[in-house]
């Protein structure tokens, strides 16, 4: 079984409740089993030109699902609980977005898929929750901890527990 790290986050409709909705799918997946999430932070849209602030999460699962797998799995939640595929690579407002942060210590390169995730050694919404799951995981490219990454940003953006603002 892989520990994987993944990124949930929403600013669309009911942003809480489709991080939970989607923490249950991914529960109630046969081959996956989720170990622990990260609190709820708010945060300003991430290189998007949108009104609509985020919930970000980290979840920690375990999975027999291989990378491929996972992704496909990931998708398909996407999917059910609203999200509208599309062609461009623009950021848009969604209503769930599932990012393979970690997966192990592997590193894939696949042209769907890359883990570890390219941006999250750049954004604090990623890297805050890791705090709290595993400050002292190393990123198995740039050979630093979570800690030492978040450490590393230059521009952080403002990271709010709900509700409440987290110093970072």
């Amino acid at each position: 079984m892989a520990i994987v790290y993944l990124s949930l986050g929403s600013n669309k409709g009911d942003r809480i409740g489709y991080i939970q909705q989607a923490t249950h799918l991914l529960n109630a997946c046969e081959k996956t089993s989720v170990i622990r999430t990260s609190a709820f932070y708010e945060t300003e849209p991430w290189n998007m030109n949108s009104e609509n602030w985020f919930v970000n999460a980290v979840v920690e699962i375990k999975t027999a699902l291989t990378p491929q797998e996972l992704l496909a799995e990931c998708k398909r939640i996407e999917v059910q609980l609203g999200r509208k595929p599309h062609e461009d690579k623009n950021y848009e407002d969604r209503t769930i977005d599932i990012d393979i942060l970690f997966y192990n210590k592997e590193i894939v390169n696949d042209e769907n898929l890359t883990i570890p995730h390219k941006y999250l050694h750049l954004r604090a919404f990623i890297l805050v929750p890791m705090l709290e799951l595993n400050p002292d995981f190393e990123h198995p490219v740039l050979h630093k901890t979570i800690s030492d990454l978040h450490s590393d940003l230059e521009n952080p953006e403002m990271v709010f527990l709900y509700g409440t603002r987290v110093e970072i």
